[in-house]
Parts: structure tokens; C-alpha cells; sequence
């Protein structure tokens, strides 16, 4: 599934080819992609018409667009779940084979006037939610200066790049548990905007074990950390995020290229890069993980012992 940085990427494609336009009709294509907006498609359809999308903001892997036109504070949010696309494109461009969900937008003369969801395998959807006010009064999220947030994301944590956030917060937050380390990050209520593949990448930059209880965890460690999960997260949002195959696209259909700098993800069998520039020999192994797998080194990153 898309991660901050891929999230991020589609965010600032929107914010800039959509951001203050009207929409001027909205049609869905597949009841499926709006099934969470519970008042259906018709609703749905009449409520957009005629709204301004205000700005765009993120936090976490949450993406929603504040709504200007409406009798009480709304936002339209774009869930993308594991193979959705937000993209902006000419009215006379063909439609995608998975289209699902058509905004036409007021006229703009050097940007085109679609807004297109498409989603191949229907995990994701579009719905309306309404704002509410942000617990600590600061911006709900990146792309917005209000104190108010989506209430279908007011559940999840500050993200990784929020400057609303610090790491005495993590330290807090992760001592307060006591579970694996990598479960903790994938927790969006401790940190939000933390998948398998950026988890897998910080714990190896910091030279810690996902296996390590949040318990034992010590200030520097968590230190460590952050820094490795702030490191990450911005040399992948500046690479365009991580594609492994064409469903992870920003607005314009372009992919990613951070998969060719993973140290971890993806490396079973291969050499640990930072154990062979010191000299010693191991390679990256593969364990099952809630489903999915997790990548480590077993020499930098020592599993802890179990008693």
C-alpha cells in the first residue's frame, strides 16, 4: 500500500493543478468507490456540485480536500488504498479501464479539467467527512494552516514529517507500550504514515531489530529512530516515493524511483550494505511478518534475547 512519501507526492500534484478550482460536476462510475459515504451516489454527486476545493492536505497516509460552498465544514476524502489513482487529465482523454469516480473542474487555461479515481482493485474510495477541530490546535495536516482536520483521519497520529511533533512524543508514546518495536511504527495511534517497506528501512538505518519491546526502548535509541525515519521519508518523497509497479502513480501518471535505494525491503539474500563497507559478511534475511515479511540484517541489527 502507498505510504507518506507516495501520499505526499499525489498531494502536491493536486494542490498544484486542482487546488481553488470549482468542481463543477461530479459522476460516479462504480457505486463500490463511494460505499463510504453513507447518505450513496446521488448525495454524493448533488453535494460536490458546486463546491471549491480549498486546499489539499495529508497526514499519515490519510489525503482529504477541504470543501468551500457547503452549509457546515466539510472535506472530500480520497482514500487510495492498495491501487488507487488520483489523476488530472483533459476531458477528451480516453478513460482509464478501472475509472471510477469523474470531477469536472472549472476551467483553468495550463491545467487540465479532470479529476479522475481509479482504482483497480476497489480497496480504496472517495466519501465526504466532516471537519472538526484538531486536539491540540494546531494545522490538522501538510497543505494546511487551519486547526482543523478530516474526522475520518482525527483518529491517527501526527506523521513522521510533521513539524507539530517531536521525538520526546515517540519516546513517550512508545514506552507507554509493550509490543514489537516494528509493530509499534506500523501503529498509526503512535506515529502515522509508517508502512512494511518505510519501517523496514528506519529500523535498519538505526541498527535496531523491529523484534526489540517498545518497553526496553532507551532515549537514544528512539532518537535514532526518528531521524532514520525522517531521513527516509524525505529522500523518498524527493525520489517521488516507491514504485514496484504502475498502480503507484502521482497525478500525472508518473512512478517513483526510491525502490532502487532500498538497503532492506525487497534485499533478501543479498549482501547488507553496511556490514561489507565494515568489513564483516551478512546478508539481508526475510521473516514472516502479520502477513507480510520484514527485512533485517541479523549481525547490525541484533534480535534481542528472549528469556
Amino acid at each position: 500500500m502507498p505510504e507518506l512519501p507516495e501520499v505526499e507526492v499525489v498531494r502536491e500534484g493536486l494542490d498544484k493543478w486542482v487546488r481553488a478550482r470549482l468542481i463543477e460536476s461530479a459522476r460516479v462510475l462504480d457505486p463500490r468507490s463511494v460505499r463510504r459515504h453513507a447518505d450513496g451516489v446521488h448525495d454524493f454527486e448533488e453535494t460536490l456540485a458546486g463546491c471549491t476545493l480549498a486546499s489539499v492536505v495529508r497526514r499519515g497516509k490519510f489525503l482529504w480536500m477541504d470543501l468551500e460552498g457547503l452549509s457546515e465544514p466539510a472535506a472530500l476524502v480520497a482514500h487510495l488504498g492498495m491501487s488507487g489513482q488520483l489523476l488530472v487529465e483533459e476531458p477528451d482523454a480516453p478513460d482509464e479501464k478501472h475509472l471510477k469516480v469523474r470531477l469536472s473542474l472549472s476551467e483553468r487555461s495550463d491545467a487540465p479539467s479532470e479529476l479522475r479515481f481509479v482504482d483497480q482493485r476497489i480497496f480504496g474510495g472517495m466519501f465526504l467527512s466532516p471537519l472538526v477541530p484538531t486536539e491540540d490546535g494546531h494545522p490538522g495536516g501538510a497543505g494546511s494552516d487551519k486547526p482543523c482536520i478530516a474526522q475520518a483521519a482525527a483518529h491517527i497520529a501526527r506523521d513522521v514529517l510533521d513539524p507539530y511533533r517531536d521525538t520526546d512524543s515517540l519516546y513517550l508514546s512508545l514506552r507507554k507500550r509493550t509490543t514489537d518495536l516494528k509493530r509499534a511504527i506500523l501503529d498509526q495511534g503512535v506515529i502515522s504514515g509508517v508502512g512494511n517497506i518505510y519501517a523496514d528501512e528506519a529500523l535498519w538505518q538505526a541498527g535496531l531489530s523491529g523484534l526489540r519491546n517498545t518497553a526496553t526502548i532507551r532515549r537514544p535509541e528512539v532518537e535514532r529512530l526518528d531521524a532514520a525515519l525522517i531521513d527516509v521519508m524525505s529522500r523518498a518523497l524527493d525520489a517521488g516515493g516507491t514504485s514496484f509497479d504502475s498502480l503507484y502513480v502521482n497525478v500525472n501518471g508518473a512512478s517513483g524511483y526510491f525502490s532502487r535505494s532500498l538497503n532492506a525491503y525487497g534485499r533478501e539474500g543479498k549482501a547488507c550494505q553496511r556490514c561489507a563497507g565494515n568489513g564483516r559478511e551478512s546478508v539481508i534475511r526475510r521473516d514472516p511478518f502479520m502477513g507480510r515479511s520484514s527485512y533485517s540484517c541479523p549481525v547490525c541489527q541484533p534480535r534481542p534475547r528472549r528469556r
